[in-house]
Parts: structure tokens; sequence; C-alpha cells
């Protein structure tokens, strides 16, 4: 039987020590992790793109299917009537494919932002302030706003990416 790919639910928090547990037994895996501008300096700088899921090609027939699903931090296939589901190879190469554009984009805050979006500042000392994003730093995890101040004036600012997040726009 031909090796495809299949999806292996993980434990909450565990999809890292899945695929550990998946490389030292030498199975093909696919992990998709995109880079986060955390607030926290110690927070993750890196987040499962699937949170709870590690996606395996294999045989099943030859390795076993409770062999995948007894492994630490597993448990167990997404399954459509007891059958663990197939994934096609297009789906992967499109999820790969979006996952780089992502990083390359500098990260999950950096992919949706664009110059001229509405963005709330979220701690330190200018924490509440609507700002308009202005441009990504090169090399670094900073970003430039204009912080709107009283009287209709805007001023620019370089501040930790990390700080940002995007202002709902309400309908009305």
């Amino acid at each position: 039987m031909p090796t495809n790919w299949y999806v292996l639910h993980s434990k909450p928090n565990k999809e890292k020590l899945l695929w550990e547990q998946l490389s030292i037994r030498e199975v093909e895996t696919f992990y998709p992790q995109i880079r986060v501008q955390p607030a926290n300096p110690r927070a993750r700088k890196v987040k499962a793109y699937f949170p709870g899921y590690v996606f395996v090609h294999v045989d099943l027939e030859q390795v076993g299917l409770s062999v995948m699903q007894w492994m630490p931090g597993a448990v167990g296939f997404v399954s459509y009537g007891n059958q663990p589901s197939m994934v096609q190879d297009a789906l992967i190469h499109g999820i790969k494919k979006r996952v780089d554009e992502i990083n390359i984009a500098g990260g999950e805050l950096f992919h949706e932002l664009k110059q001229g979006d509405l963005v709330e500042i979220q701690s330190g000392p200018f924490a509440g302030y609507e700002a308009i994003f202005d441009v990504r730093l090169a090399g670094s995890e900073r970003v430039r706003v204009l912080l709107k101040l009283l009287q209709g004036r805007s001023t620019k600012m370089e501040i930790p990416a990390g700080l940002l997040e995007r202002k709902k726009i309400r309908n009305k």
C-alpha cells in the first residue's frame, strides 16, 4: 500500500512532543508553525498553525494504526467512519505555501496588516491608544505607527510589533 498523508490529533499543547516522537521513529511529518510577535518577550515566538494536529506521511498497513494512535502526545487520527481520513498532497503543498508566505511576511500579525490599517496599542505607556499602521521595520520585530493625538494631530512612533492588535471595525 502506498504512503498517504493523514492527520494525527495531539493532546492539548503537545504538538511539538508528538512531532518529536514521530521524528525519532523516522516518520515523515509536517508540523506547520508560524511566527508570532508576542507582547511578552518570554512568550513563544512560534505557534502551531493547526493547534492540536500534526500531519504524517505513512503507509498505515506497514506502520500499524495502533502504533501511531498510542504514541506519547497522540489522541488518535482524524477519521471518518472509523477510518483515518487521507489528506491530498495538493492540500499539504497549499498549506506549506501559505505558512511560508506568513513567515516571510514577518509572522501572523504582519501578514494581515496593511499600511493605513487601524491598530490599538495593547500595553506600555500608550496602552489603549489608537494608531495607524505604517510599516514593519526591516530586520527587527518593531513597527512604525502613526499615533493619533489630541486635536487630530498624529506623530510617528516606533514600537515592538507585539504591542499591537488590529482594531476591529464595527459594522453600522
